[in-house]
């Protein structure tokens, strides 16, 4: 190494920027996607399944970290993942608002998974070779805080940075009051194709026919009402209203016309039958041929959008009464040929309303593509400051090269024998099942928090905008997991992790109550929604800890590095699973019973917590288990 090369700088030059750096792709990855392509249309098995597939980096990382050990030095291995990271951004960014953006930008967001989790084998082998046992210790808190500040920064700021460019990129939003009076009589439902809309010498805006629409309480043929939403539902499919609906059905229609193989047919199949035939909600079926009244109103512009431009608008409920709901029209999208062209939103009011009530509706617009790409434009930028920064900053240990083997000895050989030291661990069985059963529950309330969070009420969502979500739980959700992580570590370090193993099972689980809350009342009150999150996450945090001590302590010994590098595999598997499925299950059953289930989903976090074998001193402030100043987890810290 050459002697101009600085083979120490003060940790507090790149501490920060590393573990920072090592934050954002993780959360970016693992949250970010999911709030992006629910904003992009995409439907929740999907965004479930995919999001959770992009887990899998972090589940087999022990598998080439001695890679890192083996070739060039853990330095170039962390400028160089931060280069790669920052392409993989800058691909997204070009990708988002082109026809096949899911399959482009997950190519990216695969390659920056990987990525990442070979920068948090590096990051953290660099942390424990550019550093003293003591600086270890010392530092090991700040860099938890700059991860958390990294965590912040992607579910909160950037979140309410892609909101803020949707408002400012799209028009004013329009507000629609739905009344029911029961005086007057049933009104004519009007053909679109009547309507003559010319542009207007004013500034472009949205057209609500009428932004205040009265409904008559009596009762319309059922039939009738069935007929007028199939046609609203076509004629906005035929007009390009929503071009991702139009190819999902195509999708779905080619899919359902092949024959299923035998996997479908003997295990999903009957799995979804019996889900569907005794947890999906209820339709109701009526003896009478009434059902309850609807109305409709038409969308248009006042004017074309530029030549290339378009409007993207979605409407939906945003507070009032639950029996005044959007049964067809939440999404609509403008361009120069279809401007002028009445898109049809039907509002029925259920069949027992019989008084006057009200709900308001709105309007919100937006060019959601452009929103995401210029955010993540702003994100590679960032990556590349990062990747100079680091290139001058990061220092140059002396041991930091690539590792040696005596004669005769081989990778493979090394690597088997370190895995099996840690599968022949006294009970083995009891404590992978703890590692993947602990957060069995929130590895699903994870993958559709922020679907349910965004999603209108008429399908059982709160109807946030993107920057209240980032508020509410990218802001002071993760604050307070933050804190209840803090509060975690403070009470363990006092009293030992047995004594509080129990409290923090409970403080994991019970929590996702608030959930169950949010789903049945659809409070209106954002204070509301934003302490149940608090509420959440801080049972989260405090919980977290069992499990973060835990794999310390199952990864004591010769290979510690190693081992609590396979459980941090473990760790992310047990997240992986769950969250594939957690998609499929809501879209059945809807939002109330699928928290419902998260809730009997908490039961094996319990059982397995029961089996797992542990020192009741562990974790005491006076026990010295953690010598090599913290390895291996980087971005499972979440």
């Amino acid at each position: 190494m050459s002697q101009s090369k600085p083979t120490y700088r003060n940790p507090w030059a790149w501490i920060p920027t590393l573990y920072f750096t090592q934050g954002i792709p993780y959360v970016i990855v693992m949250f970010v996607t999911v709030v992006m392509y629910n904003r992009l249309g995409v439907s929740n098995t999907e965004i479930a399944l995919y999001t959770s597939w992009l887990y899998l980096p972090w589940v087999i990382k022990p598998l080439w970290s001695p890679l890192v050990d083996l070739l060039k030095t853990k330095r170039w291995w962390i400028i160089t993942m931060q280069l790669v990271i920052g392409v993989c951004m800058a691909g997204v960014a070009f990708t988002t608002p082109l026809p096949g953006f899911l399959q482009l930008t997950l190519a990216f967001f695969w390659i920056m998974a990987f990525s990442s989790a070979t920068h948090d084998i590096a990051a953290d082998g660099l942390y424990m070779l550019g550093l003293s046992k003591h600086e270890q210790a010392w530092f090991v808190g700040v860099r938890s805080t700059f991860y958390r500040i990294a965590m912040i920064t992607g579910q909160g700021a950037l979140v309410i940075v892609a909101g803020f460019i949707e408002s400012v990129t799209g028009l004013d939003n329009v507000d629609v009051q739905a009344r029911t009076s029961p005086g007057i009589e049933i009104a004519e439902i009007l053909h679109p194709g009547d309507f003559d809309v010319t542009a207007k010498d004013e500034p472009l805006h949205i057209v609500a026919d009428p932004a205040d629409l009265i409904i008559s309480t009596e009762n319309r043929s059922r039939s009738e009402v069935d007929s007028i939403v199939a046609f609203a539902r076509q004629w906005n499919l035929d007009q390009g209203f929503n071009p991702a609906l139009e190819q999902d059905m195509a999708e779905r229609e080619a899919v359902a016309e092949q024959e299923p193989g035998w996997f479908r047919r003997s295990l999903i199949h009957p799995l979804e039958g019996f889900i569907t035939k005794h947890f999906a909600p209820e339709e109701i079926e009526l003896d009478t041929e009434m059902t309850g009244n609807i109305g409709v109103v038409y969308f248009y512009l006042s004017g074309p959008p530029a030549p290339g431009d378009e409007v993207v608008m979605n409407f939906g409920r945003v507070r009032g009464d639950n029996s005044i709901s959007l049964v067809e029209g939440s999404y609509f999208r403008f361009t120069e040929d279809n401007w002028n062209v009445p898109g049809m939103a039907v509002i029925q009011i259920d069949d027992q309303l019989d008084f006057a009530s009200a709900a308001e509706f709105q309007v919100r617009s937006g060019n959601i593509p452009l929103a995401w790409s210029i955010t993540f434009f702003f994100l590679t930028g960032m990556f590349l400051l990062f990747f100079i920064y680091h290139r001058f900053m990061l220092p140059y240990p002396a041991v930091d090269k690539p590792a040696t083997r005596a004669p005769g000895e081989t990778i493979f050989g090394e690597f088997v024998k370190t895995f099996a030291l840690f599968f022949r661990r006294e009970r083995i069985g009891a404590i992978l099942a703890f590692l993947l059963l602990y957060r069995f529950a929130e590895a699903q309330i994870v993958r559709l928090a922020s679907p349910f969070l965004l999603d209108a009420q008429e399908i059982g969502g709160l109807a946030l905008t993107t920057g209240q979500l980032g508020i509410a739980y990218g802001t002071v959700g993760l604050l307070s997991l933050t804190v209840g992580g803090i509060l975690g570590g403070i009470m363990a370090a006092r009293h030992g992790l047995k004594f509080w193993l129990w409290p923090m099972v409970f403080a994991m689980n019970i929590p996702n109550l608030v959930y169950v809350y949010l789903s049945q009342t659809l409070p209106d009150s954002f204070m509301v929604i934003s302490a149940s999150i608090a509420l959440e996450q801080f049972g989260y945090g405090f919980g977290f800890t069992a499990y973060m001590l835990f794999m310390i302590y199952v990864s004591e010994g010769e290979h510690k590095t190693s081992h609590f590098a396979i459980t941090t595999g473990f760790m992310a598997l047990g997240m992986m699973i769950p969250g594939m499925f957690s998609g499929w299950i809501q879209e059945m059953v809807g939002y109330p019973n699928f928290f419902l289930w998260v809730m009997i989903a908490t039961i094996p976090a319990f059982i397995a917590t029961y089996f797992i074998p542990l020192d009741k001193d562990f974790g005491k402030k006076d026990n010295q288990h953690d010598d090599d100043g913290g390895a291996g987890g980087g971005g499972d810290e979440s």
